[in-house]
């Protein structure tokens, strides 16, 4: 645990002379207090579309969001009760039905707060995130990310904040600082295994200057989760509340043990 902080810090430290640039939109989910026990194994498979989004690239090359198809399957591993990593294996199909294989990305989860199984109670933590992807997919190929893990979970409320830095680690954007943005969720039990909610998305702009409100991509999904026959189901609409964000976004993820 201490090596996993000592890299935390690095990174947020590291944050100050680089910038990011917009990625593939693989995982769109805030994180909260779940974890793999020691030595379990999982999957999720994230799924998402655009069917009203973006279609100017950002960037020459850039594959755009409209009418694009994202499915990232993620791999788990419980290390420690409070550790776990995972793979991430990003995938895109496009508007013209060209599929490609985006890239990859290495994590480590660690939420050393955490309430008992079933129990109420408070939990923080952190992820660390390592990727490399086609330049289609990131204009650059090479960035990690800090994504700060805190919330309270109780009998029917969860409530979770999850606020991100991102960290450019390729040559040549070594200016414009970290870019900054901040997941949301809310969400109330209505049924057993089963919870409605709001999850809110924002990107902020960077640690030398925060972006104009019109210009900060903004958007709301109304989420359920739930469990079926042990599968784990995270799914939500997302409606963009400003010209800067994609317009309608619909999102999947199911996970189950291995």
């Amino acid at each position: 645990m201490r090596n996993l902080a000592v890299l935390i810090l690095c990174v947020a430290l590291a944050a100050g002379p680089f910038t990011a640039r917009a990625e593939l939109s693989d995982e769109i989910q805030v994180y909260t207090d779940d974890i793999n026990a020691p030595g379990q194994k999982g999957l999720e498979l994230h799924v998402n579309t655009t069917p009203r989004g973006r279609r100017t690239p950002d960037y020459p090359g850039e594959a755009v969001p409209y009418h694009g198809l994202r499915v990232t399957p993620e791999f788990s591993l419980g290390l420690t009760p409070t550790l776990e990593a995972g793979l991430y294996l990003p995938t895109n199909r496009d508007a013209n039905g060209h599929f490609s294989l985006a890239g990859m990305k290495l994590r480590m989860k660690w939420l050393p707060l955490k309430a008992e199984e079933g129990g109420s109670g408070l939990f923080a933590g952190a992820n660390v995130e390592l990727s490399r992807l086609q330049q289609r997919f990131s204009e650059s190929r090479n960035s990690a990310e800090l994504r700060l893990i805190g919330g309270w979970r109780g009998a029917d409320w969860l409530l979770a904040a999850n606020p991100v830095i991102g960290v450019n680690l390729s040559p040549g954007y070594r200016s414009g600082g970290a870019d900054l943005s901040l997941g949301l969720k809310a969400a109330r039990s209505v049924a057993n295994k089963l919870a409605l909610g709001l999850e809110y998305y924002v990107d902020i702009g960077t640690t030398q200057g925060r972006l104009p409100a019109a210009q900060q991509p903004r958007s709301l999904y109304l989420a359920m989760d739930g469990e079926i026959h042990g599968w784990d189901i995270n799914a939500g609409i997302g409606h963009g509340l400003n010209g800067a964000t994609d317009r309608l976004t619909l999102k999947l993820i199911v996970g189950f043990p291995l």
